[in-house]
């Protein structure tokens, strides 16, 4: 067996309001809002093939989701696929990081290479681990596949599979983002609409 489909999904808002705060490695719940948003992505997923795996993170946020888009099967935890760890900027708005830390904020929107952020984990270590997962997820014995995770990770994903990431700010909260391959090892991924 090959995967050849693997629905992404980036959980829904948060009581943390993760549309405008920065959590990472910090655990929040979903608001209502995010309940209802993962009840349209779960809609969206049902009109398309149904998956044999549903993944998460270790993150609530993650795995509550995933149990609402996947109707109830069962999810695998993959610790590795949490989001990063943003350090002394969790929980942060943007304009909070900006006016705290005016210098790092600049390095981190010019994308100054080895940035990292302050006090948290580092963007290799979150790339490694991004990476593994992704190779478990990929030799697991499915077709299918619904993982239902965090922005950055979605995005290191669809970037080693396409060979970059979508255009920011995607993926946004709830938004299902799917990609897909012909039967064959080693075809190339694509990325399709639903």
């Amino acid at each position: 067996m090959c995967l050849r489909r693997i629905a992404l999904v980036r959980h829904g808002e948060t009581e943390g309001e993760s549309s405008i705060r920065y959590h990472g490695a910090g655990d929040v719940a979903l608001s209502a809002l995010g309940l209802s948003q993962m009840r349209a992505a779960a809609a969206q997923v049902a009109r398309g093939v149904e998956p044999d795996l549903v993944v998460a993170s270790s993150l609530s946020r993650s795995w509550e989701a995933a149990w609402i888009v996947g109707a109830g099967r069962p999810v695998r935890i993959e610790a590795d696929l949490r989001e990063i760890d943003f350090g002394r900027w969790e929980g942060l708005t943007r304009e909070e990081i900006q006016a705290r830390d005016p210098i790092l904020f600049e390095d981190w929107q010019a994308g100054v290479p080895g940035f990292d952020y302050p006090d948290g984990e580092r963007r290799a270590d979150f790339e490694g681990r991004i990476g593994a997962a992704l190779e478990r997820l990929l030799a697991a014995p499915v077709h299918h596949a619904v993982a239902v995770l965090h922005k950055g990770v979605i995005r290191q994903i669809l970037g080693r599979l396409l060979g970059e990431p979508p255009p920011r700010p995607r993926p946004d909260l709830g938004e299902v983002m799917v990609v897909s391959r012909r039967a064959q090892p080693g075809a190339a991924w694509r990325l399709e609409s639903i």
